[in-house]
This record gives C-alpha cells, sequence and structure tokens, in this order.
C-alpha cells in the first residue's frame, strides 16, 4: 500500500527513510508534540513550502528549465483566494474558487509564456520568466485599488477556521492532550492535508511515463526530439503543471495566513529560497524538497535564536561572540548553504541515496 502510495518511488536509503518519517510524524502532530504559535506557524510554512520546492523541482530537477517566476504563480494562488474572499464574503465557496481561478490563471500564463520561449532554447524561458514576474510585481504594487498595493489584503476565511471557533466541548472538554480545539487547529490540518495530496500528486506525475520523458528530455532533449517526442509539448505541460501547483500552495499560504501582499508572495527574495531548497534537498529527488525546505525553514526561524544562546554561552572568550552574535545570522545561514553543497554536491537526498 505504501509502495501504492508513493507511485513506487521509495526513498533507497535507510537513513533517508527515517529523516522523512520523523518529519512526517513532526509535521502530522505538530501542533499537539510542539504548542505554540510560532512553532505551529513554522510547521504549517514547512509543509506549504514542501509543495511549492517539489513544484519547482518538477520544471528544474526533472526538465532543466531554469524559471524565475515560480512566486508570481504562488503569488496567482494566494491574491485569487485573497480576492474572492474580499469580494465574496468569507466562506469556503470564496476559498475554492478563489484557488481555482488562481491556478488556472497561473497555468494559462505559463501557457503563454512557454509557448513564446521554449519553442527555442530553455535560456530563453529563464529571461522571459525574470522579466515576466517583475512586471507583475510591480502591477500588483501600483494596482492598490484591487489588489492592496504594497500594503496588501487583509481578508477573512471561514467561521470554521477562525480561532474563535471551538469544537469537541461535549466529547473532549474542548481540548484534546492539552490543545483547545478551535478554527486555527482545523486550519492547521487542512493546509497539512492540502499539502499532502499535492505532493503525493507531484510523486505521481514524476514517477508517470511523462515524468520519465521530462528526464530524458533534461538529459538530450535533440536525442528525445529524435525518436519522436514532442520536446515543446512536454516541456510546457510540465511548465503548467508546475504553476498550477505553486499556485495551489499559495492559496494554502493565503489561507494561513489571512493576508497576502508583494513581499510575501511575490518577493525575488523567496524565489532565491526556493532555489536554495531545491539545491540544499537535491534536485531530480522530489524527496528533496522534504529535507530542503524542513532545514531551510527550520534555519530561518530557528538559528537566529540558536546563536543568541550560543553567544551568551562563549561570554568570556575573545572573538567568539562576536562572531555568534545573533545579528550575523545570515552570514551564518550563508556558510552553512556552503557547506551544504560541498559536502553534498547532489544535495542531501543524493548523498543518501549513494550511500546505500
Amino acid at each position: 500500500m505504501i509502495r501504492s502510495l508513493l507511485s513506487g518511488d521509495l526513498p533507497r536509503s535507510r537513513v533517508l527513510a527515517l529523516l522523512l518519517v520523523v518529519i512526517l510524524i513532526c509535521l502530522a502532530f505538530a501542533p499537539f508534540l510542539f504548542p505554540g504559535v510560532r512553532t505551529v506557524d513554522t510547521a504549517a510554512r514547512i509543509c506549504i513550502f514542501i509543495v511549492l520546492v517539489a513544484s519547482y523541482d518538477l520544471l528544474l530537477g526533472y526538465g532543466g528549465i531554469v524559471s524565475f517566476a515560480h512566486t508570481m504563480f504562488f503569488g496567482m494562488g494566494a491574491y485569487g483566494v485573497a480576492l474572492t474572499s474580499t469580494h465574496m464574503g468569507r466562506g469556503f465557496d470564496a476559498l475554492a474558487i478563489g484557488s481555482i481561478s488562481g491556478a488556472a490563471l497561473a497555468a494559462v500564463l505559463a501557457l503563454l509564456i512557454g509557448l513564446f520561449s521554449l519553442r527555442v532554447r530553455a535560456i530563453f524561458f529563464a529571461m522571459i520568466t525574470l522579466a515576466v514576474a517583475s512586471a507583475v510585481a510591480v502591477l500588483v504594487s501600483q494596482l492598490s485599488g484591487l489588489t492592496g498595493g504594497e500594503d496588501g489584503l487583509t481578508f477573512k476565511t471561514p467561521r470554521e477556521l477562525g480561532p474563535a471557533f471551538k469544537f469537541g466541548k461535549e466529547t473532549f472538554d474542548g481540548t484534546l492532550f492539552g490543545v483547545k480545539l478551535n478554527g486555527k487547529l482545523l486550519t492547521y490540518y487542512l493546509i497539512f492535508g492540502g499539502s499532502a495530496l499535492l505532493f503525493l500528486a507531484l510523486l505521481r506525475v514524476v514517477n508517470s511515463p511523462f515524468g520519465r520523458v521530462l528526464q530524458a528530455i533534461r538529459e538530450n532533449d535533440f536525442r528525445a526530439e529524435a525518436i519522436g517526442y514532442r520536446v515543446v509539448y512536454y516541456r510546457v505541460t510540465a511548465t503548467c503543471l508546475s504553476a498550477a501547483i505553486a499556485a495551489l500552495s499559495g492559496s494554502l499560504y493565503a489561507i494561513w495566513l489571512r493576508y497576502v501582499g508583494p513581499d510575501t508572495t511575490l518577493s525575488m527574495t523567496i524565489m532565491i529560497d526556493i532555489l536554495l531548497m531545491v539545491v540544499i534537498g537535491g534536485m531530480g529527488t522530489i524527496y528533496g524538497a522534504v529535507i530542503g525546505a524542513t532545514l531551510f525553514v527550520l534555519a530561518q526561524n530557528y538559528l537566529q535564536n540558536l546563536m543568541g544562546v550560543l553567544s551568551s554561552m562563549t561570554e568570556g572568550l575573545p572573538l567568539l561572540p562576536e562572531l555568534l552574535s545573533p545579528d550575523r545570522w545570515l552570514l551564518w545561514l550563508g556558510v552553512l548553504f556552503i557547506l551544504s553543497v560541498y559536502f553534498f554536491p547532489s544535495g542531501v537526498v543524493g548523498r543518501l541515496r549513494g550511500q546505500r
């Protein structure tokens, strides 16, 4: 059953399997294992970024296509939910219509970009996506009447997903293992369930005949064309699929935050983060998205705190407290990235699979 669920793509490494199981258990029971606003928020972000990074890996790792517009598609899904919730009012129908509309619009835009640029060479696709993503980010910032401009949009989700909604009073007296049963808990499991389904769908895609042809095109597109595969067709289809799933992950992000803005969904900084997560986890290994997103989001949220503790522990020693100052956390994040690339050139998953 597990083999079928994972589309026959098992971890192929005991250490990797153990890591994935630990991450799955931690994410599945995060509200109960790590109660607290910040920890649950971190777990939700990990779930969303796993899907976002996996969808980008479909393009880069499996298709060999470099895109700089993934945050644009991510933002389309987020803004789709925000706009429908703002204009239709709070309700699950607004969330569903916003998510589907955002994904459809992202797929159509990806189709247009792909048809214009992927017919020539993949590098032109990268250049065009960079230009289009920059133009869309500027447009969203300037259309303040529709998108809220730089301030973004705050919207309301259904009452059942709000912290004021309580359930389980008769059965569990409103708490389970010390955790309040409220709408925020339901929202977390909506994010977790949605992310799990999208990840399994991506796993199915990359292990299908379509995914194998995509890998053949990545290795040698001329040979793939020569034996009868329409390279443009496969590349454009992968681009549309990747864009639609990125938009759906953006919808989940908007539902979790109940806010969208250019900095939270369309920023080039997020695009660079996605690239780093793919490289750390391992390109062309869909499980690399799980490892890369988990390590990176944890480092973003807790490295500064860890350095504060280390700095206070080394007080009295020369130079070390200054080097370990929490203000230098970005420097150490860069050092950790360089070390990960040096010791894991094929990514963590690639290295672990090579050691089995």
